[in-house]
């Protein structure tokens, strides 16, 4: 019923690994040195200019709080990087089954266009709930 797009989970299997290792070496870095790898990134040039929250806003501070063991403040922060970190983490473990059993257990999960729309809704309303609750209530939901 679906066609599956075996390039693309490829693709998506491989920045997975590239990505857990640059987060690996960056918490290693960070164990061994004391260095704040958070401390490279600069505020957000979009709400320093407007003072509103653009919609990737909060989102280091989930992945912070989350790489803390604060996952409710994750989720406050930015509600879509505690569901993603769930959702990776499967794809790497069913992929890597898949393949290392060579398609003998099917657990695979697919990346699907609906995911990436679902992924873009989910980022709109962030944007927007955030913004109007700043603009009309006057509340700081990143404060």
């Amino acid at each position: 019923m679906f066609a599956v797009d075996r390039s693309r989970d490829r693709e998506f299997y491989i920045a997975g690994w590239c990505a857990l290792a640059l987060i690996l070496l960056a918490l290693g870095v960070a164990a061994f040195t004391g260095f704040n790898p958070f401390a490279l990134l600069r505020p957000c040039a979009f709400h320093a200019l407007t003072g509103l929250y653009c919609p990737g806003c909060g989102g280091t501070r989930a992945v912070r709080a989350l790489l803390a063991g604060h996952p409710w403040l994750s989720l406050r922060f930015h509600p879509l990087v505690l569901p993603a970190a769930f959702v990776c983490a499967w794809f790497m473990v069913s992929q890597t089954v898949e393949r290392v059993s060579r398609g003998r257990i099917r657990i695979g999960m697919h990346v699907r266009d609906a995911y990436i729309w679902l992924v873009l809704a989910v980022v709109v309303v962030n944007f927007l709930v955030k913004n109007l609750v700043l603009l009309i209530g006057g509340v700081d939901l990143l404060a």
